[in-house]
């Protein structure tokens, strides 16, 4: 099955309001990369960080359906891979004026609508613990709506997403503002749920005022809340969920607004290149997923950067996750209560903490690693996160020393937050360069899978050792729970940063960047010439687009680039070390049946 042509694709009357061939940082990236994917990805969050939060303490799942609550992200991750695996294939055989990725974009919209219906709306019954039918139909709706979202809804919006700075440019400084900004969407979305949401957790976890249980008093003598006898807020489970379904009519809305602004302020630059050289044989067949396998899993940069998404993930969410656990289990109140809203209140507190030096780096990331490379920056950020993450391991029960250990596991995650993919894409031109083919399909399929299923697998380890913990609604701490804790939320992505740490001493992608660029030019070129066209370099092209201010500005830029490039190889030492590279690549060209340079 070939692509569909621009000519036949529903999306042709659909096209990008960004008209500008070269990157802007307004309206395209502010609006585009940051803005819309922020307020389409805060729904994601929301149920990354507290959907089972919900299903304990609202819900009360685990007092009932204790083993479905334990296994179901864990066994939902095999239809978030099949979903991700569809998605990629998808993608692969979409091609239309509107891009790629872009059209899926739309497609997750109604998905994402219906998924978050079923979770929170269409399970009335779900507080009903003693009807064993409404049980059943609770857990069968919270089984469709859970795999609806993760498996399907969500990849197909966030493997697009993510392709998208691939396929945006090629131009590497671009690519990297573009990951940035990306990154910081993510960011951002996990900040309006972890930095806002537990301050107002009291309005979808509504306490029973009913009289039962112990009075918490404030200063002034009013009735706060009631606990228990281990000192556990008592919910009102009716009310809360009432809360909770208001609450996702909202969220639905955001998300819907998010993935449009997406479409419609992005372009995919690298798609159109393809399309422009002006023959039927230049759009291509989606190029065989076992001809992708073989080579993604032949190379090494690939496979160090698969790696490095599985654990930066895995670690993310584990922390994530099990952080407002970690907060209510380890810190009480003024009266010495352990508390959901204590340890909500505490754990806004750190993610705003961990928010400063993450908004800091989204200003350093970029001009670091233009100076030392992408690689580079985050192995010294990995380097620095373990270190981080050992002082809070040090003493897990004091604030000021966790607080601590945050900032600085922090601002070491931050050039593996935003460069991470800006280094894939130069992993996949590499690709190109190496092979002739590119792997975007293939790759984003597995990225998606990563980023969707980690949040399952996460889960799926924080209920196991919660569940053997004892924790319930009303034992949110204890001795058992208190031991656990920290090496879940803090030992967990230390461990991972330490594994990223050892993994990215052998990448070294980006020392062939340039000869990348030059041999994927020259296949264009040779690809052209056997066609009997024309080949357009991409300075025409802005010439055509833009009109001759712009050419003009372009071919300005490049004489620069060149200028620089001249006056670093003056140097005999840099040039010695740049010949040295195009041997190298040319001895990669050469062993898979490539022309070299």
């Amino acid at each position: 099955m070939g692509h569909t042509t621009a000519r036949n694709s529903v999306f042709d009357k659909l096209p990008s309001l960004i008209k500008k061939s070269n990157v802007r940082l307004i309206p395209e990236g502010v609006i585009g990369y940051l803005l819309g994917p922020t307020l389409a990805m805060v729904a994601n969050s929301v149920l990354a960080n507290y959907f089972n939060k919900y299903m304990t303490d609202v819900l009360n799942i685990n007092s009932w359906a204790s083993e479905f609550l334990k296994w179901l992200p864990v066994v939902s991750v095999i239809f978030v891979v099949l979903g991700n695996i569809i998605v990629g294939r998808l993608m692969d055989r979409s091609y239309s004026r509107a891009g790629k990725a872009r059209p899926l974009l739309l497609i997750s919209v109604p998905i994402s609508f219906l998924a978050l219906l079923i979770l929170f709306v269409i399970s009335p019954l779900a507080t009903d613990t003693i009807n064993v039918s409404g049980q059943s139909l609770a857990l069968v709706c919270i089984a469709i709506g859970y795999n609806l979202w993760f498996a399907i809804a969500y990849p197909m919006y966030y493997t697009p997403h993510a392709a998208l700075v691939n396929l945006s440019t090629r131009n590497s400084k671009d690519r990297s503002l573009l990951a940035t900004l990306s990154n910081a969407a993510i960011l951002a979305a996990m900040g309006l749920s972890t930095m806002i949401m537990p301050f107002f957790l009291s309005l979808l976890f509504v306490y029973d005022m009913s009289g039962k249980g112990t009075p918490v008093l404030s200063e002034t003598g009013a009735v706060q809340y009631y606990v228990d006898a281990n000192g556990s807020a008592i919910y009102d489970a009716a009310a809360s969920y009432n809360h909770w379904k208001v609450f996702v009519i909202v969220l639905i809305a955001v998300t819907v607004l998010g993935a449009l602004l997406e479409f419609m302020f992005t372009r995919e630059r690298v798609t159109e290149e393809s399309m422009a050289q002006g023959s039927e044989a230049s759009v291509k067949k989606a190029l065989p997923i076992g001809r992708q396998a073989k080579i993604c899993f032949s190379d090494k940069f690939w496979i160090i950067m698969m790696a490095f998404f599985f654990c930066y993930q895995l670690g993310g969410m584990i922390k994530n996750v099990s952080q407002l656990y970690f907060c209510q289990a380890m810190f009480t109140d003024a009266n010495g209560n352990y508390t959901i809203a204590n340890g909500g209140n505490i754990s806004g507190l750190l993610a705003i903490i961990g928010a400063i030096p993450t908004a800091l780096g989204m200003v350093i990331a970029l001009p670091l690693s233009n100076k030392i490379g992408k690689g580079k920056a985050i192995l010294g950020g990995a380097c620095l996160a373990v270190a981080g993450g050992l002082l809070g391991l040090i003493a897990p029960a004091n604030q000021m020393i966790v607080f601590a250990s945050f900032v600085i596991k922090a601002l070491g995650s931050t050039p593996a937050m935003y460069l991470s993919m800006a280094l894939m894409a130069d992993v996949l031109d590499h690709q190109e360069a190496i092979h002739g083919d590119r792997t975007d399909g293939l790759s984003m399929t597995v990225y998606g899978a990563i980023m969707a299923g980690m949040t399952g697998v996460a889960t799926g380890i924080l209920n196991i050792v919660l569940s053997n913990m004892g924790y319930s609604s009303t034992n949110i701490s204890s001795e058992a729970i208190r031991a656990a804790m920290p090496w879940i939320f803090i030992g967990g992505e230390t461990l991972c940063y330490a594994v990223i740490f050892f993994a990215f001493l052998l990448m070294n992608v980006e020392k062939f960047s340039k000869f990348d660029h030059e041999a994927i030019v020259a296949d264009q070129k040779a690809a052209a010439a056997a066609e009997g066209r024309q080949y357009i370099p991409a300075e025409e092209k802005i010439r055509l687009e833009e009109g001759e201010e712009a050419y003009q500005a372009e071919i300005k830029r490049q004489a620069e680039a060149r200028a620089a490039e001249e006056k670093r190889l003056s140097d005999p030492a840099e040039a010695e070390k740049d010949q040295a590279i195009r041997q190298e690549f040319n001895a990669l060209r050469n062993a898979h049946g490539r022309k070299p340079l």
